[in-house]
Order: C-alpha cells, then structure tokens, then sequence
C-alpha cells in the first residue's frame, strides 16, 4: 500500500510520510491507492477482541511501514486508561433499532479523542522515520472539539508544538474554556475574528506556503495537521465503525440480515467519510445519512450534485457543525470519480477562486446511492434533545441530536427502518445550556450553576473533565485578525 494525492496522484508516499506531512505539497490529500477488505471471517475473530485488539487489527492494515511493535505501543497508549469501562465506543440502544454510539467518554468527551489520543503516538513514530531531528509543528483550525482533543493528545509530547484556531464567536462556551485552559508548554491557543471556515482557509494557506515551509526548515521545524485532512487522524475513526459491526454481531441473528445504516452529523465529512471507508471494507452498511444543521451546504449537495458555499453563515447550538467548505469531501469525490485527481484538482480550484463546483451525474449518481442528506434547524434540535429524554430518559448533545432528527426523517420519508448506528459525537454537558433549555426552564447563573441544574435535573452524570475545568486557570486570551494568522503562528514558535 502506498498513498498518493487526490490532486496528483503520481505523488506516492509511505504511511508514515503521509502522517508525518499531513498534506501534499500541492495541497492534495493523502489517500491509500488500495483498501484491505475483511471477510466474515475476519469480523468474527474481531468480535472476540476488545477494542485495542480491534484498532491493532485494522490499523495494521494501513500502517504498511510500521512494524507490530510500534502498533502495539501507538495503539495501547492511546486507548489504555484513556476512556471510561477502558471502553472508547459503547453502544446505547433506543427503541428496537437506534443504536447511538457514544463516542464521547474520552478525556474531552468528545469523538475526536479516539482519534486524537493515537495521533501523537503515530505522528512522533512517523516522524522518526521520514523527519527524523526535526521539531513537528501541529497547527489545527478547529469548530470546537478537534482544538482540545489535539491540545490534550500533544501536551508536551516532546519535539511537537502545537498551534490552534477557532472562531472566536464559533464555539461553546465550555469548549472555549477547554481550549483557554489547556496546560502544556508546547501548546498555544489563537482565537480568530471570522468563523471556522476562515480559520480552516487560513490553515491550509500557511500550510502551501513555500516561503514559510522554507521558513520552518531553517528552524528545524516542519508542519504537520491533527485535522482530518490528515490520513492518522482518519483511519482511527474506521475503527469504531468497524467495532460497531463487531457490537452488532453479537445481538440474535438475524439482528443485521438487511445490514444497517450509519447516521453522521457532519460538517467537514471526516467522520462519515470514514464510514464510508468501513464500508468499501466489508461492513455491511445500506445507507450513509449524512445529516446537517442549517448550515446545510452538504444536504444540498447529495442531492443537486452542486457544491456551493455561496449562502449565509449560521452560528449555531450546534457548532462543530458551522461548517461551509468540507474539507473531507475530496477524499469522496477522488473516489467516486474514479480517483480522476485532475478533475478533483479543478474541483478544488473552482471552489477556491469560486465557491462553487458541480460533479458529473455519473458522481452525482454514485452519490445518491450511497448517501442520503438531511438538516434540521436549532429549533427541531431542542425539541429532539427533550423528545428523547422524555421517551427513553436518554440525553443527548445538539449535535447527536441533529443526527437524531434526521434519522427519523430518513425513515419517515423511505421507510427504511433497518437497525442503524447514529454517531454521538459529544456529551450533552459540552453545551450544557442549549441541552437544559431543550429539557427545562430553569436556568444557571453561569456555566458551571448550569451543569450542575442539568444535573440535577436529568440525573445524569457530569463528566469529569468537565467538573475539573471549573477551577481551572485561563492560560489563552489572544484573538487575531484572520489575515494575521500566520503572525500569530511565528510569535507562538519564536520565529522572526
């Protein structure tokens, strides 16, 4: 297995390039030029491991340059005393067929730590391989929880620093105190006056910029992402699709005789795309429902085929999801267009210089029968975050629940109600109060009054990093212009 580009894809590299750099130098994005399939065979065995013996397994697939060693060391540090139960990926069944997987019972409850806490651990092998003496500079835009989970996973790991953006305006509150709060001496933290997808454009920029990659290399320095654009932030989260099967499996047998859909909501398309990935692997999944919040740039492109960020911009309750360019989506379309990188490079250029491009209807059509697109609005959000806890006493997130709201649209609107899997991405005390408006009238005073009320109320249990943050010190005020990013970048690296 190599990786090649999705914008030229004569450019080959090793797993470990591809980690280590993050991005192509064209400004592409690394991707296998071949995928392992798993039979049967192969998933019953895996049912019988837990879910560091499921990492080991698919991970070794895709790391073609490390040896068994280095993965058992990268896979058992990141998942070993890390997670509640040591279970980073249970599964709580609603009703006879919604199957939330809770991906959020990580360090900083959310889905990103079961990627970003093996992240480090792969990136700083990598980079002993291919980059071996240079300093690895992390630099994230983030919607909210990318930003702490790759804080938290590359706190003083040595030889890495790590620099984060995130909308000043485009975060909850909680999420902003993780991120102000993180300790660390590598890691630094810069808000921006812009939204997400000013602080993902700005990103990318500094990344293709030759004069500051020189600039980096006469300090020793070299960049690298802990976004999704980064193939070791991806194939982690195949993982818990792949383990989810494996949970499924072990329900009465005919539980799975239609296969199962997946739901993801989404804004940047990595986590559904690494369903998708599952599924060219063997998992039997029917239907990818992608689901949005009015921010619904990825509803409409399944289904018009137009991709077009040319509309307003909504700050939400659900915010990781405020997203207009979907960075992931890419990778989707060098599938689908049958890894034709010279058309996904004029994608990419229309986009950019345009805000809009339009796929083939043969893509179009690939991607209708793959995926189906939904949104819902903050208002339907609330009501589907008190609709659940008043049926089943379940709480969920505003992002879960749009994922929620729009599986039962699906299944209104095809009658295809087949066990599904439904993606919780975060614990509803990440937004606690959007989450107790949705359930009560009662109000805190502050953040922390407002946790504790849905507490009381829901009598569910506050997570303990997020009880942890009420004390803690703010380290990170600074906000920048967003054409100044890259000012912020040398002043957080010392460089002149």
């Amino acid at each position: 297995m190599n990786y090649i580009s999705t914008r030229d894809k004569q450019v080959k590299t090793t797993a470990a390039g591809a980690i280590s750099q993050g991005i192509s130098v064209e400004g592409g994005l690394f991707v296998p030029d071949t995928f392992p399939t798993f039979d049967k065979a192969d998933f019953l065995k895996l049912c019988e491991m837990d879910y560091i013996g499921r990492a080991k397994f698919v991970l070794s697939h895709f790391l073609n340059d490390f040896n068994d060693e280095e993965i058992d060391y990268c896979v058992k540090g990141a998942y070993t005393g890390s997670f509640d139960n040591e279970q980073p990926a249970p599964i709580a069944l609603l009703g006879e067929n919604a199957n939330l997987l809770e991906l959020w019972h990580g360090p900083t409850c959310a889905f990103k730590d079961l990627a970003l806490q093996l992240l480090p651990y792969l990136l700083t092998t990598s980079a002993k391989k291919v980059s071996k003496g240079k300093k690895i500079v992390i630099l994230v835009a983030t919607s909210g929880d990318t930003g702490k989970a790759a804080l938290e996973g590359f706190c003083d790991v040595p030889d890495t620093e790590i620099v984060v953006f995130y909308p000043s305006d485009g975060v909850s509150p909680m999420q902003k105190l993780q991120m102000a709060s993180q300790k660390g001496e590598n890691v630094h933290v810069c808000a921006i006056k812009g939204n997400f997808d000013d602080a993902q454009t700005g990103v990318k920029n500094i990344f293709t910029n030759n004069d500051v990659k020189n600039k980096l290399a006469e300090n020793n320095m070299q960049f690298s992402s802990a976004n999704s654009i980064n193939w070791g932030r991806l194939a982690p989260q195949i993982v818990y699709y792949v383990s989810a099967y494996c949970d499924l499996l072990k329900r009465e047998d005919d539980y799975l005789k239609d296969g199962f859909n997946i739901v993801v909501p989404t804004g940047n398309f990595g986590n559904i795309l690494a369903a998708y990935y599952a599924k060219k692997m063997g998992v039997p999944v029917k239907k990818l429902i992608c689901a949005s919040n009015v921010n619904n740039v990825l509803t409409d492109f399944i289904n018009t085929g137009k991709y077009d960020r040319n509309r307003s911009f909504f700050t939400t309750i659900s915010p990781s999801m405020d997203i207009l360019i979907s960075s992931n989506l890419e990778r989707m379309l060098f599938e689908l267009s049958g890894e034709d990188d010279t058309a996904v490079a004029k994608m990419q250029k229309e986009l950019s210089e345009k805000g809009t491009f339009t796929v083939s209807d043969d893509v179009k059509a690939k991607m209708s029968e793959l995926f189906w697109g939904g949104c819902c609005d903050d208002e339907s959000t609330l009501k589907t975050i008190g609709d659940l806890f008043s049926e089943y006493g379940y709480l969920c997130d505003t992002h879960t629940a749009v994922a929620m709201n729009v599986y039962k649209q699906y299944v209104e609107k095809t009658g295809d109600d087949i066990p599904t899997v439904i993606a919780s991405t975060a614990s509803p005390y990440k937004f606690a109060a959007s989450v107790l408006d949705a359930v009560s009238d009662q109000r805190g005073e502050s953040e922390f009054d407002t946790v504790r009320v849905l507490n009381e109320i829901t009598k569910t249990e506050i997570p303990a990093p997020i009880t942890a943050l009420e004390n803690a010190t703010v380290r990170f005020n600074e906000i920048c212009e967003k054409e100044n990013m890259l000012n912020a970048v040398y002043s957080a690296l010392n460089i002149e």
